[in-house]
């Protein structure tokens, strides 16, 4: 093979580091470059308008190539200002022919190139790649954002919605839907009454077996139950004292409603009367004095009461005394409430339930362990109710009282007993639903700066990707003049700079 065919192989990243070795440039070329910029820049200052120029002057580091075209767009722009002798009179031509004469100086220009070409390929193009993966993953980590927004604001609303279902409202007038809700609580509490009374069997069974099993009982079992069974839901004051009263006063609720609502603020009419007009209050001619009566002139004058003498009998039969106790009384505070609003007594109401149950549940469990015969004789002398139940028997009484516990504690009923006893716990209800639909709105904001962002990003990317284009197409350009440029110096033996990645994909 002929020795001018054999390639010289340099590696970019030691392109300038052979060139000094090689003694093609001198170890100090920095110092000659510094002066070489300030002349670029002071020239392109005064440019002449033309697309290549243009086209040059952006987008890349401006280097002796650079410098080489513009030369060429000079002679096109400044041919007016050549003389007979060829020379150019235009200060523009000779500005950038000097900075030529500088740069092939002990051929500073290729060191220069050297080190634009490693760092392009080392950080430029490295850099734009990097920046448009990390717009990339960006761009992906504010999707994930966003569906995990999407999908928090559907559980806060479903949230909200289970909320407001368990209590029994819509949600669009959180106080004003809970007051109205109250309304209905009387009527919930007299349904729950009402069922009370398939309990009588239950409660009959649990009584007999007491007065069998503890003799000389003279507590009655389970007295609220059996009274709401037989009465229903009256209020505290009939069973407190056995009669209803003649008169109800029930506690009113201080609740603040600041729900949202349209109101009208109606003035007291005064009539027509003007700004010049005023109330006549009657006038008094001049030189008289008000009469105010003979007050302190005349004799004193007694009060006649309506009383004759001491020796006139009062007529004592006329006066009516009513009998004692509290017949006629009036029901006030919590004796005004009904037995399962009063919170002392519905507590006693379910404890008397649960001990029912109890009792229902431990039957239960003899019944289905008892066979010996002295079990039966245990109960040989029991009342026909005991002795005759079964564990069938058993359950359908149990399923009847777990009915009714079931139906007294449902999360709507907390809710309104709550409400009925303390006013704040409505303003506590109607915060606790709302912060619900402030994390809605919190998430809505998130979405909206997210979108935003995401926004300039995708602006971003568009401007990366042809930034990235340009400097590759560039330094495309700068490692072919160098690879010639070097190859002039050897004969033209063909060079090859190794190592350079110029791929325009991410």
């Amino acid at each position: 093979m002929d020795e001018q065919d054999i390639p010289i192989d340099i590696h970019a990243t030691k392109l300038v580091d052979w060139l000094v070795s090689r003694r093609h440039v001198q170890k100090n070329w920095p110092d000659f470059v510094q002066a070489i910029r300030e002349k670029i820049n002071n020239a392109i200052q005064d440019m002449p308008e033309h697309p290549e120029v243009t086209r040059l002057l952006s987008g890349t580091y401006i280097n002796y190539f650079h410098c080489l075209k513009i030369i060429e767009i000079l002679k096109e722009t400044e041919k007016d200002s050549r003389n007979i002798l060829g020379w150019y009179g235009s200060q523009r031509m000779k500005d950038w022919q000097e900075i030529i004469k500088l740069y092939e100086k002990d051929n500073v220009y290729l060191a220069e190139a050297g080190q634009l070409l490693t760092r392009f390929i080392n950080y430029e193009i490295p850099g734009i790649k990097r920046q448009v993966l990390k717009g990339v993953q960006t761009q992906q980590d504010l999707d994930r954002r966003d569906a995990e927004c999407v999908k928090g604001t559907a559980d806060a609303k479903k949230r909200y919605a289970q909320m407001c279902k368990k209590i029994g409202i819509e949600g669009d007038k959180i106080k004003h839907e809970l007051v109205d809700l109250l309304k209905t609580l009387p009527g919930e509490l007299d349904q729950i009454a009402e069922s009370t009374k398939v309990l009588s069997n239950a409660r009959a069974l649990y009584a007999d077996f007491v007065s069998f099993v503890v003799k000389n009982n003279k507590s009655e079992c389970v007295p609220l139950l059996k009274f709401i069974i037989e009465h229903g839901n009256v209020t505290t004051y009939e069973w407190k004292y056995g009669e209803p009263p003649c008169q109800i006063e029930e506690p009113k609720l201080d609740i603040v409603l600041d729900d949202p609502l349209e109101t009208t603020t109606e003035e007291i009419d005064f009539g027509d009367l003007q700004g010049s007009e005023e109330i006549d209050f009657g006038s008094v001619p001049a030189g008289e004095d008000i009469d105010w009566g003979n007050l302190g002139t005349a004799e004193p004058v007694e009060i006649d009461w309506g009383i004759g003498e001491a020796e006139v009998d009062i007529a004592t039969d006329e006066i009516v005394i009513e009998d004692s106790g509290v017949e006629g009384g009036i029901a006030r505070d919590t004796e005004a409430m009904t037995l399962l609003q009063n919170p002392k007594t519905r507590q006693q109401f379910i404890d008397e339930l649960y001990e029912i149950e109890g009792f229902l549940k431990q039957r239960k469990l003899e019944l289905q362990t008892e066979g010996s015969i002295l079990s039966m004789n245990q109960f040989a002398s029991a009342p026909a109710s005991v002795q005759d139940q079964t564990s069938e028997k058993i359950d359908e009484l149990l399923s009847g009282v777990q009915s009714v516990i079931s139906l007294i504690s449902t999360t709507k009923l907390q809710h309104l007993f709550l409400i009925s006893s303390s006013p704040r716990y409505v303003d506590r209800v109607a915060d606790s639903l709302r912060s619900k639909l402030t994390l809605v709105d919190k998430l809505a904001e998130t979405q909206k700066v997210i979108m935003e962002r995401k926004q300039d990003i995708t602006e971003e990317q568009k401007l990366l990707m042809p930034k990235l284009s340009l400097i590759v197409d560039r330094t495309k350009e700068l490692q072919v003049n160098i690879e010639e440029h070097i190859s002039k110096r050897y004969k033209g033996r063909p060079v090859n700079l190794m190592g350079v990645n110029l791929s325009k994909t991410v």
